[in-house]
């Protein structure tokens, strides 16, 4: 037998360039997977994870396209890879009935082979009589969602086409699930369906999705409901999930956890997108998870005195289409749980029982007088309050506002504020409507200097402050405005530096990330969605963002300053996300200005560097970090910091603390 291999390795050196020429198709004849699940077309095809029989995460080459989804440039081809593909090579299927070369590979017709490639380079291809230029651009998101349903309606009609056509159509589909390290979750798709209101009406439209069962999307909680939001009108793609998780990073009750991810849809690339939890309750897994559905009914079908539900005030709500009552305030008030049908028992008794709660609510914060806390948790409506005032949302009170109301820990019915929700047109974003600017009296609201929410809904040339707008109301609330110092101050402000800075404190993944995590995850994803055919500029709606005049806070000062000059932003996906940082960070400054006087800051505890009310070894750890000139502390951590007191926080105050952990010493000095 050796002599036999000898013989024949022999003659294959012999042959020379036919033994080069057979190992090399052996080493690209990796994967003989190719796409499945949507009809595939004359094109190349490139799989998003390399040596993988998955059939469903597959996308085509395709052109530059308007926003009418023509082509633009049809010489010009582009892969959108996801950040699942290998930084060197990816493997390609040829549906054209001739054989295609890439970068010195061939590759024969209706077969798949490995390519190398480079992001930086373009390659020539030439098929059927064309010659086509091909580059390659490479995501860095959190994930990539693959869809798939060339026969959504039964009569042949592509998936996206189905349903780009009305908002109440729906569709199964097939699809993929998958993240950086190339792990393909292929949960079916048991419902997608178009979402949104306005933004239904932009090219690039948003979607809900339901799978089959529970899916884990980039580290996310297990659910099987999840937005696919298009931020189409936010040219930074970023405000909705810088102010999601900020309301998760302040301790609001609900906060709808996102990713950055990447869309395609039968074969091909719709763009950047963030995916999040659905605002939903009544399940194990919905965002509003505490709430049960059917708590409106008694064991015996009779309506219960009390229940909690979820409620949005919603101004679109539609007759015929949305479950919501108005309210004797004049809001339209939407239950989203539990969410019931003409014909099913409880659906008026629950309707009125909403609309007597509400109205309640409504007129305690609309007073001057009445005790809010009998009504509602006042501490998650400050929150909320500031939430909307920092972004100077443009719905604020008008739409996508919820309310769940459900037991306190005492076992008391109240209102909490919670989960924000829907903030594209904000953050120096939105230009509003100029008639209704001008009626409320506002004419700085694309500046991130000025009040906004006491103004929103309010009638310049009324006779009196009445607005029936519930967040101008929460504006003027005595009990909000009380609260509103310490929590900006304690809560928000230590996070926005973090934000601004890069500080991590504990040295784990915060609620919140620094604008350059962000902007690490969404840069590459967003130079694909630009280039792919999305605009940067939508219209007349969006602001100017091409400068700003930058502005600080200074706490021991209680200074205020703004830069002397302004700062410039380019026009594209890196300008406009520096303008949308720059735009928060200065608004921030700004209410810290307005509010610092009314501001008396809670007790310090002494070593207590991250905030979180213990002395532990991430204390140490931060405090060590602050030393090494790797993170920045707030006044607030530089005084627990000083821990012996001497004005000067060094490595003395660092042993301090490390007797203590070590119970060496049995307490700290006391700032």
């Amino acid at each position: 037998m050796k002599k036999v291999t000898a013989v024949l390795l022999a003659v294959l050196m012999l042959l020379g360039s036919v033994y080069t020429f057979a190992a090399s198709a052996a080493q690209t004849d990796t994967n003989t997977s190719a796409p499945d699940g949507f009809t595939v077309e004359n094109a190349l095809y490139v799989h998003a994870v390399s040596d993988s029989d998955d059939t469903q995460a597959w996308q085509a080459w395709q052109s530059e396209h308007d926003e009418d989804f023509n082509e633009v440039n049809s010489s010009a081809k582009y892969f959108f890879l996801p950040s699942s593909a290998s930084d060197t090579s990816v493997d390609i299927y040829n549906a054209y009935n001739t054989s295609v070369t890439v970068n010195g590979t061939d590759i024969p017709s209706k077969q798949t082979k490995t390519v190398n490639y480079n992001v930086s380079t373009n390659y020539n291809v030439s098929v059927s009589g064309k010659t086509y230029v091909l580059k390659f651009m490479k995501s860095n998101a959190e994930a990539a969602i693959y869809i798939n349903n060339s026969d959504a309606d039964g009569n042949g009609t592509p998936l996206m086409d189905y349903l780009n056509v009305d908002k109440s159509r729906s569709a199964k589909a097939s699809g993929a699930i998958v993240t950086p390290d190339g792990t393909i979750d292929n949960t079916e798709i048991k419902k997608i369906k178009g979402r949104g209101n306005s933004t239904w009406d932009k090219p690039k439209k948003a979607y809900n999705i339901t799978y089959d069962s529970k899916v884990s999307i980039a580290g996310m909680s297990e659910s099987k409901k999840y937005s696919l939001l298009a931020n189409y009108q936010d040219d930074s793609l970023s405000r909705n999930r810088f102010l999601y998780d900020l309301s998760d990073a302040v301790g609001m009750p609900y906060a709808s956890d996102s990713r950055y991810v990447d869309f395609y849809a039968n074969g091909f690339y719709w763009g950047s997108y963030q995916i999040t939890e659905k605002v939903e309750a009544g399940g194990s897994s919905d965002l509003v998870n505490d709430i049960d559905d059917t708590a409106y009914l008694n064991d015996d079908g009779t309506i219960n005195e009390d229940f909690p539900f979820l409620c949005e005030v919603d101004s679109s709500a539609q007759d015929g289409e949305d479950y919501y009552v108005r309210t004797t305030s004049g809001n339209k008030v939407t239950i989203k749980c539990p969410e019931l049908s003409p014909g099913d028992t409880g659906y008026d008794e629950v309707k009125e029982y909403v609309k007597k709660k509400f109205d309640a609510f409504f007129n305690a914060v609309k007073s001057k007088t009445t005790d809010l806390t009998k009504y509602a948790d006042v501490d998650s409506l400050t929150k909320l309050y500031l939430i909307n005032e920092l972004s100077k949302n443009w719905d604020s009170g008008v739409s996508s506002l919820f309310f769940v109301y459900k037991q306190d820990v005492d076992g008391q019915y109240k209102f909490f504020g919670s989960p924000v929700w829907d903030f594209d047109n904000s953050l120096g974003n939105a230009t509003g409507v100029e008639s209704e600017l001008r009626d409320m009296g506002v004419n700085d609201y694309e500046e991130y200097s000025g009040w906004w929410c006491k103004y929103k809904g309010k009638s310049a040339n009324s006779s009196t402050k009445s607005s029936s707008n519930i967040m101008n109301n929460m504006a003027r609330n005595n009990y909000i405005l009380d609260a509103a110092p310490q929590i900006w101050f304690e809560e928000f402000v230590p996070v926005i530096e973090d934000f601004k800075y890069g500080t991590n404190l504990s040295g784990e993944a915060d609620e919140m990330y620094s604008a350059d995590k962000y902007y690490s995850l969404l840069k590459d994803s967003a130079e694909m969605n630009y280039q792919s055919g999305w605009l940067i500029d939508t219209g007349s709606w969006i602001c100017d963002h091409s400068s700003l005049t930058k502005a600080t806070f200074d706490m021991v000062t209680k200074t205020y300053q703004t830069d002397s000059k302004q700062t410039s932003y380019s026009q594209d996906f890196a300008g406009m996300y520096d303008y949308c940082c720059d735009w928060l960070t200065s608004r921030a400054a700004w209410l810290s200005s307005q509010m610092i006087d009314d501001y008396t800051p809670t007790q310090v505890i002494s070593g207590d560097i991250d905030g979180n009310n213990v002395v532990d070894i991430s204390d140490v750890t931060a405090l060590q970090k602050y030393i090494a000139g790797s993170i920045t502390l707030d006044d607030l951590r530089l005084t627990a910091a000083d821990v012996n007191n001497d004005n000067t926080v060094d490595v003395t105050d660092v042993t301090y603390i490390q007797k203590f952990i070590a119970k060496e010493i049995e307490a700290l000095p006391v700032n």
